[in-house]
């Protein structure tokens, strides 16, 4: 019987424990170990979530020689120092995105992480969907012929009021950027990951819909209220960072594109969706609906695929793991993408020769190298060379 790889997980928000229950969707990597603030309270969260050791501080975590795999599941602005730390104590690395602050430290991560000869990953599933490897087969084998256009949208809710409070919003623990950084990052390395092609410029409108939010600072009962019903105080907090944006694209091969993203989209979940034209036929997909492919002709009727494996392409239907109608969703995709990276490790492949079947830290930087020049973009008014 195989040893198992074991896992150690920093971080435990609402990523945190989704690492975990997609790692032990793989049966061959055990998670023996969480990381966050406080003693006490990592020992309630690994009992919460059946984990064996807790540790208070990360550091110590680190030291464990029985853990080979370290999950970053940080907020942003620890990303690169404890990013910086494993890959040191000689583990392989799989980061949340995004990888670093700037790309200058991604670009240190990128070199310190060959320097060491570990595996090292970032949490872009989104490509990992079953379709996403169909649609990327499809595209490779010149099934739409030559990519004109691509466009769509990344689109959520969730910060719709004022007051509407995460730290996110906060730029020194979120970042210089987060409509972008946050799910606009997922929308291109889909994109770039399906077509083959990478972004090269961008022109970018971003803004800030509530430049003032009101955050919560307490709870009270008002009692003259009519059902008694609880009332919020808050305090106003200035915020920078943008809600919305729209960004107009250069592909390396010429052809060209847009997408927006808004975290201030009424109805809108967690609507990522994508269009490509290419001068045979056209795909579309969106991200809520995730097992059907809508594909457009010009001269005979449309086509909708169905996620199957028996209908998929030869070589993409590894990435598919249940019947027909059993439709695979985001779980099923980080699911995927824990399952690529992992493989990699318990073939032991060299990251320096062999090629990954997921986002490393080179696709971790060219985010963030894209983010940057989207923000320069912004604030200058102009085209933008994305630089990496």
């Amino acid at each position: 019987m195989n040893k198992k790889i074991k896992a150690g997980i920093i971080g435990t928000g609402f990523i945190g424990p989704a690492h975990i229950e997609a790692v032990r969707r793989l049966e061959f990597v055990e998670v023996i170990a969480l990381a966050q603030n406080g003693e006490e309270s990592a020992r309630n969260k690994a009992d919460q979530l059946g984990v064996p050791l807790a540790y208070g501080d990360y550091k110590d975590l680190l030291r464990n020689p029985d853990i080979e795999v370290v999950h970053n599941c940080t907020p942003n602005h620890l990303h690169y120092q404890i990013n910086r730390e494993i890959i040191e104590a000689g583990k392989h690395v799989l980061s949340e995105k995004p990888l670093a602050m700037s790309s200058a430290e991604s670009a240190e991560l990128v070199a310190l992480a060959r320097k060491h000869g570990v595996v090292h990953g970032v949490n872009f599933n989104y490509r990992q969907y079953p379709m996403m490897k169909q649609l990327s087969e499809m595209v490779k084998q010149d099934e739409f012929g030559r990519i004109n256009a691509v466009h769509g949208s990344y689109l959520q809710d969730w910060l719709l009021y004022e007051t509407d409070y995460n730290w996110r919003l906060d730029e020194k623990s979120g970042g210089r950027s987060r409509a972008i950084a946050d799910i606009g990052s997922h929308w291109c390395d889909t994109v770039q990951y399906v077509t083959g092609k990478k972004i090269k410029q961008v022109f970018a409108d971003l803004w800030t819909v509530h430049p003032i939010r009101k955050k919560p600072v307490s709870h009270a009962i008002t009692f003259g209220a009519s059902k008694g019903e609880q009332v919020l105080e808050y305090e106003d907090i200035p915020v920078n960072t943008e809600d919305y944006a729209s960004v107009l694209i250069r592909f390396d091969d010429g052809s060209k594109g847009a997408f927006t993203v808004s975290q201030v989209s009424a109805g809108r979940k967690n609507a990522l969706s994508f269009e490509l034209n290419g001068s045979r036929k056209s795909a579309y997909w969106k991200q809520e609906e995730p097992a059907s492919l809508w594909i457009g002709h010009r001269d005979r009727f449309n086509e909708v695929l169905m996620a199957d494996p028996a209908l998929f392409l030869e070589e993409a239907r590894p990435s598919i793991h249940h019947p027909g109608g059993h439709t695979e969703g985001w779980p099923d995709s980080v699911k995927n993408m824990m399952l690529q990276y992992y493989k990699y490790i318990r073939e032991g492949k060299n990251p320096l020769k062999d090629k990954a079947n997921f986002a490393t830290f080179e696709d971790g930087h060219l985010s963030m190298c894209i983010m940057e020049a989207i923000l320069i973009s912004d604030k200058e008014e102009r085209w933008v060379q994305v630089q990496h």
